[in-house]
């Protein structure tokens, strides 16, 4: 993530900022907290990253607006959301208690027949559409929000 004219305090600090700020967002609410410190590990863990201070900046500021109720609070709810059904599905059980939202709307044999018809309509094109329009948002508003 470090490019040769930043220093580790920089990173180490926006990290910071962005844990923070992410955290208050969603109201340290589970499992969006949850969300926050995995997409926020695995982006500064990335070696192909590029560590980019005014996109930090901007994305602090989104996350700190995101804190009252508005399009920005809607829009990091549904992006931990998404995520945390991408894992789900990606991952398995990732509580102890079931399988996510699935679980919870069909049990036994029309959860089956349900996980049949997802795996062959959309398998593998679910969140192409989603990651375009992220991406979009991240170069318009000039931001670094991840999934």
């Amino acid at each position: 993530m470090a490019t040769p004219t930043t220093n580790k305090l920089d990173i180490l600090h926006s990290y910071r900022h962005l844990m923070r700020a992410g955290l208050r967002a969603v109201c340290f609410s589970k499992p969006s907290r949850y969300i926050i410190r995995d997409v926020l590990r695995d982006g500064f863990r990335d070696k192909k990253a590029v560590f980019e201070k005014e996109k930090v900046e901007r994305t602090v500021l989104f996350l700190e607006m995101a804190q009252r109720a508005g399009f920005e609070h809607k829009l990091l709810k549904n992006l931990t959301r998404v995520s945390w059904e991408r894992r789900v599905k990606h991952k398995g059980n990732l509580f102890k208690g079931g399988m996510g939202w699935l679980a919870v709307l069909a049990t036994g044999r029309q959860m089956e027949q349900r996980k049949k018809r997802i795996d062959t309509d959309i398998d593998g094109t679910e969140f192409e559409h989603f990651d375009r329009t992220l991406d979009m948002l991240n170069q318009t508003a000039g931001l670094c929000l991840r999934i």
